[in-house]
């Protein structure tokens, strides 16, 4: 028999709310009801133990007062105190009757017998009765009275631990019923967190992957049925975003093989014009053949991002590590950019410390070249160029600066962002492809560095690498 709990969200948690709401409703409403009884109960005992406390004290000023009487009588002899007396018995009587709703019959029936006694003997004496046997008379009804005062007190004192029990008890109650509801509360949350905040976590991680370009793991939501649906969205976005980002990679792919042959003959032919194949070249020709080859390699750079970068994406390329001297490196890199340098009349700050590294070559080479030609393109005719390599610690740090405008505010958060632009350089050439900077981190990523913009060291932009001295795939590769 499959368990029965509400599929949707809003079922389950109003069915969370019930489980809690209800048992501590029922233990408030119970609690309500007990202490209200007891608040009759021990209204009424304060008002029986009032009016009980009163009648026996008027009981006893009428026993007193019939006494008083008597011993006049019997000294004077005058009727008017023996009327007085009857009257007091009278009275004696009444009190009597008003106890006996509170009070043991037993008791009161000797009380009113002793009383009857008293009467008897009072009456009695006109003919000769002797006084002491008046006083042993009062006697014995003083102390009936007694008694049927401890009696009834007796009374009172037992509801009153008998109030005071049902308190305890209700006390008690709660109390169980309180930690009853402690652990069932604990019992309903770690339930709610399981129907309701793990498939919750597994969106946001599922969005966040999303986010970042993580499409590799599936998104499958279980859970309330509402945020199962929701999942399967996410996982149909998923799709269409592996197909989106396949088809771009197989578009770039495709483009920049096609851009690689016409290239290839450009940069040919502007070769054998400044060999010299065709014949001499004056300077007029020799300037315009140079501007054609370096915008030729300028071009291959540009598709050689574009492959570098469909190939990362898809994960067809790894970190293939080899051992160098940074000097060399960078060597290579500058002199392939000597002649734009002095096309622009750009000065270099070159302090480069030769320290051995353990990288990809053709990688890191990639990720200097782009610098370096972003450096050129923003940096204005008679500005400087710094480019600092040096240890520090476990790490190589590389600073690539220029003199230029540097990179605008809004725009520090996306330059590493696969083809983001941004603003053209002011007097340079247009717009690139905007996947130089991205390249750049992921290939500094993949050998377990970072690269991050320094700000107020130099005037324009500044970026700083900084690679671990053995990178996380060392080891595996020297095995």
């Amino acid at each position: 028999m499959a368990i029965l709990r509400p599929r949707s969200l809003s079922g389950l948690l109003s069915a969370a709310l019930l489980l809690i709401v209800l048992p501590l409703a029922a233990a408030v409403v119970y609690g309500g009801v007990q202490l209200r009884q007891l608040s009759r109960t021990s209204d009424a005992l304060v008002r029986d133990s009032i009016a009980l406390t009163q009648q026996t004290q008027a009981l006893f000023q009428d026993i007193a007062a019939m006494q008083r009487s008597a011993n006049l009588y019997g000294v004077l002899d005058d009727p008017r105190l023996a009327a007085a007396f009857d009257a007091r018995h009278l009275a004696f009587n009444r009190t009597l009757a008003l106890l006996a709703d509170r009070a043991p019959p037993a008791l009161l029936a000797r009380v009113r017998a002793a009383g009857q006694a008293v009467a008897l003997l009072v009456r009695g004496r006109r003919a000769g009765n002797r006084a002491a046997g008046l006083v042993a008379r009062f006697d014995v009804l003083g102390t009936e009275a007694n008694a049927l005062a401890d009696q009834t007190l007796k009374g009172i004192d037992d509801r009153l631990r008998d109030v005071e029990r049902r308190a305890a008890a209700t006390q008690q109650f709660l109390v169980w019923a309180v930690m009853a509801l402690v652990p069932a509360s604990i019992a309903v949350v770690a339930i709610f967190v399981f129907f309701v905040l793990r498939p919750l976590r597994a969106i946001d991680r599922a969005i966040s992957d999303l986010g970042s370009g993580t499409y590799a793991q599936a998104i499958a939501i279980s859970g309330p049925a509402d945020l199962a649906a929701l999942g399967r969205q996410l996982e149909w976005l998923r799709i269409r975003l592996l197909e989106i980002a396949a088809d771009r990679n197989r578009f770039l792919r495709h483009m920049s093989h096609e851009l690689k042959t016409p290239l290839a003959n450009i940069r040919e032919g502007t070769d054998l014009l400044l060999e010299g194949a065709v014949g001499p070249l004056d300077d007029n020709q020799r300037e315009v053949a140079t501007i054609l080859r370096d915008n030729a390699l300028r071009l291959q750079q540009l598709i050689e991002n574009l492959l570098s970068y469909s190939s990362w994406q898809s994960r067809a390329s790894g970190v293939d590590l080899s051992q160098f001297r940074l000097g060399s490196l960078i060597g290579t890199v500058v002199d392939n950019q000597r002649l734009a340098l002095a096309a622009r009349n750009l000065m270099l700050d070159l302090q480069v410390s030769d320290v051995p590294l353990v990288a990809d070559r053709p990688k890191l080479k990639l990720v200097l070249e782009n610098l370096l030609s972003n450096a050129l393109k923003f940096t204005p005719s008679g500005g400087t160029i710094h480019l600092h390599a040096y240890p520090d610690g476990a790490t190589t740090v590389i600073d690539l600066a220029d003199t230029g405008p540097g990179i605008p505010v809004a725009e520090r958060d996306k330059v590493f962002e696969a083809f983001y632009s941004g603003q053209a350089p002011h007097g340079g050439p247009l717009k690139g492809t905007g996947i130089g900077l991205s390249v750049v981190r992921e290939f500094v990523e993949a050998h377990g560095g970072k690269v991050e913009i320094i700000y107020g060291q130099f005037p324009g932009a500044h970026l700083r690498i900084r690679l671990p001295a053995t990178t996380p795939r060392e080891a595996a590769h020297a095995a």
